[in-house]
């Protein structure tokens, strides 16, 4: 299923897990935004629907991933033979959305939650690979305390080679 929105004064077509680019809303990252401005729905095979009876209760359900801002954009005016030069510049603000689902009626999509459950565990198994590591670097500590004090002897042989050789310039 894919449905064509608008907003931003932009249209896009847009299908589920699709990651878009818009204009920056007023959303924080992580949180679920609503898309009711739908302008038309289809699927594979399907004739899509575009009337306004059809499209009055649609919504797209989006998850915003990050805040963020656009690439700088150089304005430089300049008038020839004048002398007048002008430079500035300018980012964007932008808000990048995950669509998690298309909805005909504007109910949301119960998939979202049961998404949202496995990532939670996938978070405490990677504590546990954390806590796994910190073991395992443990012992490498230990051994590198032990070289180091052949190192510290080699060095005193250095400064004697040295000190021969500064004799021998003489």
């Amino acid at each position: 299923m894919f449905a064509v929105i608008k907003t931003g004064g932009k249209q896009y077509k847009v299908a589920e897990n699709d990651v878009i680019v818009v204009e920056k809303l007023l959303a924080e990252a992580g949180s679920t935004v609503e898309l009711d401005d739908v302008l038309m729905i289809g699927e594979q095979g399907k004739a899509a629907k575009t009337a306004s009876a059809d499209l009055g209760k649609a919504a797209v359900f989006a998850e915003v991933i990050d805040q963020s801002r656009a690439d700088k954009i150089v304005v430089f005016k300049k008038k020839r033979r004048h002398g007048y030069r002008r430079k500035a510049g300018h980012r964007q603000q932008q808000t990048v959305l995950r669509i998690t689902g298309i909805s005909a009626t504007g109910t949301k999509p119960k998939a979202a939650a049961k998404k949202a459950a496995p990532k939670k565990d996938a978070a405490k198994d990677d504590a546990a690979k954390d806590v796994k590591k910190e073991t395992k670097a443990a012992p490498k500590k230990a051994e590198a305390a032990k070289a180091a004090p052949k190192k510290a002897a080699a060095k005193p042989k250095a400064k004697a080679k040295s000190a021969a050789k500064a004799e021998s310039k003489e």
